[in-house]
C-alpha cells in the first residue's frame, strides 16, 4: 500500500490553565540559541478551558538544555498541567525545561510540548516565545528557516514505527501525536469468510486504513472453546494487517459476563502467547478487555494491573488499552464519570483508556465527556458504531460526523463496528458480500460502511519531524 501524504504544518497540544503560584525554573548547564521556531495550536477549548500545542524547532546550532519561555497576554490565563517539559508560572510569565529524554536539540530538531489551561476572559495566542532566552522569530539571523520536509511516504507501520503514548496522545517514532483510524472485525468465530487476503487488501489499499482491530470473543461460543485455534487465528490476522503496512488491535472481547476478572486466567493465557509471538511487531496494539459491565472501576483496574504486567513481560513496548466501566463508557453509560479514572489509574505506563459510543444513542453528555476526559487522560475508541446501542437501526449522520469531528480534533484514533456482512445497520457491508472479492465499491457498501470509507480514507499526513 502507497500513502502519498499531503504537506501539512501540524503543531501538538498545549494549552495554558492554572499554575499554583510555582516560581520559574532554570535550564541546567543550557547552552546558547541562536535562532527557533514555534508553532502554537489551539487544539479543543470548551468554557473556561482549553488544551493547546507547543511545537519547538531549533534552527540554530545543537542545544544541550533548554528552558522556553513565553508570555500569557490575558491575566485570567493560567497553566493547569504540562507534559514533555517541566512547567511554571510566575505572572504571565510561563516557563518549560526540558526533560532528560529531550533536553538536547540538534539543528533541526523539535519539541513537541502539550499543557492543558484555563481562562476567565479573553484566551488570546501567549507572546514573545524565546529558547534559552534568544526570540523564536522563525529565522537564524535573518536567514530563512530550513524547510520542514514533506510527512513521510509509505504505509501507517513505515512512516510511525512502534508507538507509544506521550502525555495524553498516541505518538509515533518521531514522538509526534497522531491518529490512527481504522475498522473492527465481528466476532470471527462467526465471520471468518469476510477476512481474506482479498478483504484486508481492500481495507489497506481502497480504505486506506491504518488498523485493523481483531475481535476476539472469550465466550459466545469464541476463545472458551477452542483456546489454540483462536489465538492461531487472531496471529493470522496480525499477520495479515503486518503484510499491508497497517496497524492491528488484538481486542479480547469480554461482553457477557461483564466483569473481566470472569476472565483473568483466560486473558493472563492469552495474552502472555500473543506477546510473546508478536513481541518482535511494530503494529500490536493489545486490548486487554472489551467493555466491562455490572462492575465497578476498582474492578477493572485490578484485572488490568494483572494482565498488563503478563503482556510487559513479554513485550515491554507495546501499548495497552484498558476498558473502562459502563460498556468502555468511562463510567457515563453507569451514571459516573471520568473522574473515577482521573482520581485512581491505574498503575502502568504506556496505556490507553477505551471509549466506546453509538452514534444514534450516545450524544451530547457523552461528547462532553470525552473533550473533558481527553484533556487528562490517553483515549482511544477502539469501537463505535453509526447506530444505536444494539449495534443495527438507521444510520444517525449528524451524530456521527459530530463525533468524527471531535475525534479528528482531538486526535483520538478509533475503530468503527463492523467490517463485515451482518445482517444489521453497523455492518459496512450489505448481506452476502464477504467472499466475494468486491469490498469497495459502491454496490457492496451499505450506509454506514460508505460513510465511513469516505472519512477513513482520506490522507493522513503523519508527521515525521
Amino acid at each position: 500500500m502507497r500513502r502519498n501524504a499531503v504537506k501539512r504544518l501540524l503543531a501538538l497540544l498545549a494549552t495554558c490553565a492554572t499554575a499554583l503560584g510555582l516560581t520559574a525554573l532554570t535550564a541546567p548547564q543550557a547552552t546558547a540559541a541562536t535562532g527557533c521556531k514555534v508553532d502554537y495550536t489551539v487544539a479543543s477549548q470548551w468554557q473556561g478551558g482549553f488544551q493547546a500545542g507547543v511545537k519547538v524547532t531549533n534552527l540554530g546550532d545543537p542545544v544541550t538544555g533548554w528552558k522556553l519561555t513565553f508570555t500569557l497576554p490575558d491575566a485570567g490565563q493560567k497553566v493547569v498541567q504540562g507534559w514533555n517539559a517541566t512547567w511554571s508560572q510566575s505572572g504571565s510569565a510561563v516557563t518549560a525545561v526540558g526533560v532528560d529524554w529531550n533536553r538536547t536539540l540538534a539543528t533541526g530538531a523539535t519539541a513537541d510540548l502539550g499543557l492543558t489551561g484555563s481562562f476567565t476572559g479573553a484566551n488570546p495566542a501567549p507572546t514573545a516565545f524565546a529558547l534559552n532566552g534568544v526570540p523564536c522569530t522563525g529565522s537564524v539571523d535573518g536567514t530563512t528557516p530550513p524547510d520542514p520536509g514533506e510527512p513521510g511516504d509509505g504505509t501507517p507501520v513505515e512512516v510511525n514505527g512502534q508507538l507509544h503514548v506521550c502525555g495524553v496522545n498516541l505518538c509515533n517514532q518521531y514522538n509526534r501525536p497522531i491518529q490512527l483510524r481504522g475498522m473492527s472485525t465481528h466476532g470471527i468465530q462467526w465471520f471468518s469468510q469476510c477476512y481474506d487476503n482479498a478483504s484486508v487488501d481492500a481495507l489497506a489499499e481502497d480504505w486506506k486504513s491504518d488498523l485493523l482491530r481483531v475481535a476476539m470473543y472469550v465466550q459466545e461460543d469464541g476463545y472458551e472453546t477452542d483456546p489454540a485455534g483462536f489465538t492461531s487465528r487472531v496471529n493470522s490476522l496480525v499477520d495479515m494487517a503486518e503484510a499491508r503496512g497497517m496497524y492491528s488491535i488484538i481486542d479480547f472481547h469480554t461482553l457477557t459476563p461483564g466483569d473481566p476478572n470472569h476472565n483473568l486466567g483466560r486473558a493472563k493465557t492469552f495474552f502472555a502467547s500473543v506477546a510473546a509471538r508478536n513481541a518482535g511487531k511494530k503494529n500490536v496494539i493489545y486490548e486487554i478487555a472489551n467493555e466491562p459491565n455490572g462492575v465497578s472501576w476498582s474492578g477493572i483496574k485490578n484485572y488490568a494491573e494483572q494482565v498488563i504486567p503478563v503482556i510487559r513481560a513479554a513485550d515491554p513496548d507495546a501499548v495497552v488499552i484498558v476498558g473502562t466501566r459502563g460498556w468502555s463508557s468511562l463510567g457515563v453509560s453507569d451514571g459516573s464519570s471520568e473522574s473515577e479514572i482521573v482520581n485512581n489509574p491505574v498503575n502502568a505506563t504506556n496505556i490507553m483508556y477505551a471509549f466506546h459510543f453509538y452514534a444514534a444513542s450516545h450524544k451530547d453528555n457523552y461528547r462532553a465527556a470525552v473533550s473533558r476526559a481527553a484533556s487528562q487522560l490517553p483515549l482511544f475508541v477502539s469501537e463505535f458504531g453509526t447506530v444505536s446501542a444494539t449495534g443495527d437501526g438507521a444510520v444517525d449522520r449528524a451524530s456521527t460526523t459530530a463525533w468524527l469531528d471531535l475525534l479528528d480534533r482531538l486526535k483520538i484514533g478509533y475503530a468503527n463496528w463492523t467490517y463485515s456482512d451482518a445482517p444489521e445497520g453497523s455492518a459496512a457491508f450489505r448481506p452476502g458480500t464477504c467472499g466475494g472479492g468486491d469490498y469497495s465499491s459502491s454496490g457492496v457498501l451499505t450506509e454506514s460502511g460508505a460513510l465511513l470509507k469516505s472519512r477513513i480514507s482520506t490522507p493522513d499526513s503523519f508527521p515525521t519531524s
